[in-house]
């Protein structure tokens, strides 16, 4: 029987065979653990991280809100260091939730996927 960290990482492996982030393009992951979401904004040509941030100093809320949050933050950071459009990494995870939260707020943002 597969785990569900198993699972999770053959999806991702899926995932991130067919989609790659560019200068002008990155990558938008994101990594969800139980108390915290995490989102960074990657160029896989160079290998570096362009603009990252999570949701370490935000406290009031539910995950799902906090999440929000944290789209508009990235969105906000992505548009101040001209990145308009991105390519979203789900990172495995399925695309509801924190994870649809946070790529709807980043949208609302001004960012395009």
């Amino acid at each position: 029987m597969i785990s569900k960290i198993d699972r999770r990482n053959k999806i991702k492996a899926r995932i991130r065979g067919r989609i790659s982030g560019t200068a002008t393009r990155p990558r938008m992951t994101v990594f969800r653990s139980n108390k915290q979401i995490y989102v960074q904004l990657i160029d896989d040509l160079a290998g570096k991280t362009l603009v990252a941030t999570s949701s370490k100093g935000i406290e009031q809320g539910t995950k799902i809100e906090i999440a929000a949050a944290v789209g508009e933050a990235i969105a906000k950071k992505a548009l101040e260091a001209g990145i308009t459009e991105v390519v979203f990494d789900r990172n495995g995870y399925l695309f509801h939730g924190r994870v649809k939260s946070l790529a709807d707020a980043a949208r609302k943002g001004g960012l395009k996927f």
